[in-house]
C-alpha cells in the first residue's frame, strides 16, 4: 500500500489562497476515482475538489473555514501501489475528523444517508438533542422550520453528517403526535443560542459588502412606475409565444429599459477603479443578476445584453440564475458585471436601498408590484404600480444623472413600444 497525497491545485487567475468551504468525506472513508472530496472557494466561485484515485482517507489537512495556499497538503488517501508520497509524520492527525459545516446543499452526499427518525421509529418518543447541540441545516430548510413552528432540535438529519434535509422535514410533520414529545411551545422561556460560522460565500458576502460601504459613497434615488401596458405586453406575448419560445418575466423586459437608457448615459454603465483613480465606461452591457441562493446572494452575469433579443436574454438570465442557485457557474459566469440588477419580487417591499456591487457605479433594485387606484386625467383608476430603488456612487454618477437615468427607464416600461423602436 502507498500514499497518495491531493494538493490544494492552482485554480488560475493567480490565485495563490483559497478558502476551505465543506469536506464530503471523513478520515477513514473509502472513497472512489473521481468523486468529490471537498469544495473550495476563490474570489469568485465555489470549486468542487474530486480525487483523482481511489482508496482510503488517511488524514484531512484542514478545517471548513481555513484559508489555504495553493499548494498545501488537502488530503492524503492510502492507495493500491506506491502512490505519490514518501510517507512522513504527518501534519494533521488522523483522529482531527472536522465536523463539515453547511455552506452549500449537496443533493448528492458522498457519505451514507442515515435513515429518518420516522422510518425507524414511526410512533416512538422524539429524543431531542441538547439544547446547545447545531444541528446542520440549509437557510432553506431553516426558514421553512421557522414557518411551520418546528424546532430542528428534535428532528433527525438523514444527509451528511446528520444535515437535515426537506424530506426529514416531511417526515418529522407526518409523524403521529405523541404528547410526551412535542416541542415546546413557542411561547416557552429559551436560553439556548446557536452559533454560525462566518465562512465560505458568506464571508464573502460579508467582506464585499463592508468594502462596498466602506469605499463607496452611496445614495440612492426611488421612481415610481406605471406598469399596467408593460404587464399587459407580457401577459399578451406570454399567451402567444410562451409555448414556442418561453414564458417572460418582468425581468427581460427590465434589461430592455436599461439597455435603451445607458445609450443615452454611458457615464453609468461604467467600472471605478478607485486605487488607480480610473472610470472605465464600457460599450458591453454585460448585466449582474442578484440571485439568492440557499447559501447567500450571487451574482451571476448576463453578457452582451445589448445585443440579446427578449428571448434571447430571458432563456439566458434563466440559465445563468439556475447555475448559481446550484452552485453550478464557473468563474465567467460569476465575474465581469458592468451593471446590476437586483429583484426581491413578490418581497420587494415599497422602497429599498441596495448595495453597489463593486467595482460598478449602479444598480438597479425592484420592487413590489401593486395594484392601487391612482388618479390619471382626473378619474380615480387602478393601474398596476412599481417602485424602482436604485443606487449609485456618487463619486462618479451625479445626482441629476442618477434622475435622469432612472426616469428614461421609466417612459420606456410605462410606454412598452418605445423599448423595440430603433
Amino acid at each position: 500500500m502507498g500514499t497518495h497525497v491531493i494538493k490544494m491545485p492552482d485554480i488560475g487567475e493567480g490565485i495563490a489562497q483559497v478558502e476551505l468551504v465543506e469536506w464530503f468525506v471523513k478520515v477513514g472513508d473509502v472513497i472512489a476515482e473521481d468523486q468529490v472530496v471537498a469544495d473550495v472557494m476563490t474570489d469568485k466561485a465555489t470549486v468542487e475538489i474530486p480525487s483523482p484515485v481511489s482508496g482510503k482517507v488517511l488524514a484531512l489537512g484542514g478545517q471548513p473555514g481555513e484559508v489555504m495556499a495553493v499548494g498545501s497538503e488537502l488530503i492524503r488517501i492510502e492507495v493500491e501501489g506506491g502512490g505519490n508520497h514518501i510517507d512522513t509524520p504527518q501534519a494533521k492527525p488522523a483522529e482531527a475528523e472536522p465536523e463539515p459545516v453547511p455552506a452549500k446543499p449537496h443533493t448528492e452526499p458522498h457519505t451514507p444517508a442515515q435513515p429518518t427518525i420516522a422510518a425507524q421509529h414511526p410512533a416512538a418518543p422524539i429524543v431531542p438533542r441538547e439544547p446547545h447541540d447545531k444541528p446542520l441545516a440549509s437557510p432553506a430548510v431553516r426558514k421553512r422550520a421557522l414557518d411551520a413552528g418546528i424546532e430542528l432540535r428534535y428532528v433527525q438529519g438523514s444527509g451528511p453528517a446528520g444535515r437535515i434535509l426537506h424530506e426529514d422535514l416531511d417526515a418529522f410533520i407526518s409523524r403521529p403526535h405523541i404528547s410526551a414529545s412535542q416541542p415546546p411551545s413557542g411561547y416557552a422561556r429559551r436560553n439556548d443560542s446557536e452559533q454560525v460560522p462566518v465562512i465560505g460565500l458568506r464571508r464573502k458576502i460579508a467582506q464585499r459588502m463592508q468594502d462596498a460601504k466602506r469605499r463607496v459613497a452611496h445614495f440612492s434615488y426611488v421612481e415610481e412606475i406605471d406598469v399596467t401596458a408593460l404587464e399587459a405586453l407580457r401577459q399578451q406575448l406570454n399567451a402567444k409565444y410562451g409555448e414556442s419560445r418561453g414564458k417572460l418575466t418582468l425581468l427581460p423586459f427590465l434589461v430592455r429599459a436599461m439597455v435603451v437608457a445607458l445609450r443615452e448615459f454611458p457615464q453609468i454603465n461604467a467600472t471605478y477603479d478607485d486605487e488607480a483613480q480610473v472610470i472605465t465606461r464600457h460599450g458591453a452591457v454585460h448585466v449582474g443578476i442578484a440571485t439568492q441562493a440557499d447559501n447567500g446572494l450571487m451574482v451571476p452575469v448576463l453578457r452582451h445584453a445589448e445585443a440579446g433579443s427578449l428571448w434571447g436574454n430571458a432563456s439566458e438570465i434563466a440559465r445563468v440564475a439556475h447555475a448559481a442557485r446550484n452552485n453550478k457557474a464557473n468563474r465567467d459566469e460569476l465575474s465581469g458585471s458592468t451593471i446590476t440588477l437586483t429583484s426581491l419580487g413578490a418581497l420587494g417591499g415599497i422602497v429599498s436601498t441596495p448595495v453597489v456591487n463593486t467595482p460598478e457605479v449602479a444598480i438597479v433594485g425592484v420592487n413590489r408590484m401593486v395594484e392601487r387606484p391612482v388618479v390619471v386625467d382626473g378619474q380615480i383608476v387602478v393601474r398596476k404600480m412599481m417602485n424602482l430603488s436604485s443606487s449609485f456612487d456618487h463619486r462618479v454618477v451625479d445626482g441629476m444623472d442618477a434622475a435622469l437615468f432612472i426616469q428614461a427607464m421609466r417612459g420606456l416600461l410605462e410606454q412598452p413600444a418605445c423599448l423595440f423602436v430603433e
